[in-house]
């Protein structure tokens, strides 16, 4: 058996994108198995791998990890991530929670009825302009200040520029107001793990379409 990471989830971003994303950073190989039918989903959890009956699913050290923040967590701790001490780590989560909050709502819109998305994406615009960004923009203002936390590569960081490039997806210019921002896109989409997994053929996901949509309720549905 191999002794890179198995995840399970579905082929697309979802809950597992910021996983995929973290072990990337962190020169972590992984292998991936994507759900496809209803049968397969409860087969994971007649079998006993799901202890919630939800995905996402990463197995490895031994252990069937489930709900996002603590595999992310996991992840995080695991390959020095995650801060030098408490005080590093709690900066570090408060960031994350943060971005997770505004990937979350693009999380929904991609499910989002047509006639309620003009509305929700202006919604997550509104925000990630107002609320978000602004707090990122702040932390890298000060001078030789390249990382969110610590002046080093953290888990914070990686979930930013995974945020930034999921906003500007949405509204390609989003980063004008944002200096900062846009010098720590650039500083960031070069480190070479990071570089690597936004080269096409890797396993990135692209943004969800409705096949990947439908895919999803299906497998989700009721009996």
């Amino acid at each position: 058996m191999s002794g890179k990471p198995k995840l399970t989830y579905f082929e697309g971003r979802g809950r597992m994108e910021s996983i995929r994303w973290l072990l990337a950073a962190a020169g972590v190989e992984f292998e991936e198995t994507f759900l496809k039918t209803r049968e397969q989903y409860l087969k994971l959890i007649k079998d006993g791998y799901l202890l919630f009956d939800q995905v996402p699913l990463v197995e490895m050290d031994g252990l069937k990890l489930v709900q996002t923040k603590a595999i992310l967590n996991y992840i995080a701790g695991k390959y020095n991530l995650h801060g030098k001490n408490l005080k590093e780590r709690a900066h570090i989560d408060m960031y994350v929670e943060g971005t997770m909050d505004l990937m979350g709502m693009i999380l929904v819109y991609s499910f989002s009825p047509p006639e309620q998305k003009e509305k929700q994406l202006a919604s997550v615009l509104e925000k990630a302009t107002t609320r978000y960004f602004p707090v990122y923009e702040k932390a890298l203002k000060q001078p030789g200040q390249e990382f969110l936390v610590g002046n080093r590569l953290s888990f914070a960081d990686v979930q930013l520029l995974e945020a930034i490039l999921m906003v500007e997806e949405l509204k390609a210019d989003v980063l004008a107001p944002f200096p900062q921002l846009q010098a720590f896109k650039a500083r960031a989409s070069n480190l070479p793990a990071i570089k690597k997994f936004l080269q096409p053929g890797s396993q990135r996901k692209p943004p969800p379409d409705d096949a990947y949509v439908a895919t999803v309720r299906e497998v989700f549905a009721s009996e």
